[in-house]
């Protein structure tokens, strides 16, 4: 009875003393998250800061004397916004990124379907072609689909670019899906053939819904690299009207070098939506990580 009363009385302390010791040996490792996310968040605050800055508080202080003396205002985001273009711009850097995101997400998911669980002629060689085009620098495309697509006068509107950033988007598309898909269980892909389910059918009531965090994270990716692009945006998107918001910081920065508070806006303006996509998809982004790691 006293031993077992004593056994009672230390298994308490003795699981406080593991957690300690847990709490001890993690100590580095969580001081190094914490300490590369404060060196990742620094500069995104205090560009936040500074737009938020008036003009002559920028030129004479840095950004981390708002902390002693806050001053604020939104006069910066309404002459950038209202005066040089960029809510046009901001417009159609969406009109240029959801199609751009949508269009290689849905053939991606499609082809990768198919070579994972469809048996046709030459699918391996086919695949092994789709992949190798991973490792073709995209440079290599400009002259010849400029002038393609310039003879069909697409390069003065929207479509010449959605084809072009799909292009280039879908063998990593292709290769990613297709990888995820693959690792899907087999007994159910049969089960539902056996019942008499055409392969749209599968492919949408069981494959779509089990690779949620996959297509999640493949749609984060592309939506992420088109909206920060500038590259295609100077080559395809010839005209002014259609310029998205990276070309109109160019210009705002050739134009507006010194004035940092409409510079600090705009990048500002350009960083908030991908952050907010993000933050908003990072459980499915994480997911997806991690099930693409253990299949």
């Amino acid at each position: 009875m006293a031993a077992s009363t004593a056994r009672r009385t230390l298994a308490p302390a003795a699981g406080r003393w593991r957690r300690a010791e847990r709490l001890v040996r993690r100590a580095p490792l969580h001081l190094a998250l914490w300490a590369i996310a404060l060196a990742w968040l620094a500069p995104v605050v205090g560009l936040l800061i500074t737009s938020l800055r008036p003009k002559s508080d920028i030129l004479s202080t840095g950004w981390w004397a708002a902390v002693v003396q806050p001053r604020f205002t939104f006069d910066n985001y309404a002459e950038v916004l209202g005066s040089h273009g960029m809510l046009g711009a901001l417009l159609n850097s969406l009109q240029i990124t959801i199609p751009s995101t949508l269009i290689p997400l849905v053939v991606a998911a499609f082809a990768g379907y198919a070579f994972a669980w469809l048996r046709f002629p030459y699918r391996d060689t086919i695949f092994m072609v789709i992949v190798a085009l991973m490792m073709v620098p995209v440079q290599l495309g400009f002259i010849p689909l400029l002038h393609l697509l310039g003879d069909a006068g697409l390069t003065q509107n929207f479509t010449g670019i959605w084809l072009v950033h799909s292009a280039y988007a879908l063998p990593f598309g292709v290769f990613l899906l297709r990888n995820f898909f693959v690792g899907l269980p087999s007994s159910i892909i049969e089960a539902a053939r056996l019942d008499g389910a055409g392969e749209f059918r599968i492919f949408r009531t069981l494959v779509v819904p089990l690779s949620t965090p996959a297509i999640a994270s493949y749609g984060i990716f592309q939506f992420l690299w088109v909206w920060n692009d500038l590259l295609m945006a100077l080559v395809y998107a010839q005209n002014p009207a259609a310029s998205p918001m990276t070309r109109q910081i160019q210009g705002l920065l050739s134009e507006f070098g010194t004035e940092w508070h409409l510079l600090a806006a705009g990048a500002f303006v350009l960083m908030v939506v991908p952050l907010t996509v993000f933050f908003g998809l990072q459980r499915y982004f994480a997911h997806g990580l991690l099930s693409g790691s253990v299949k």
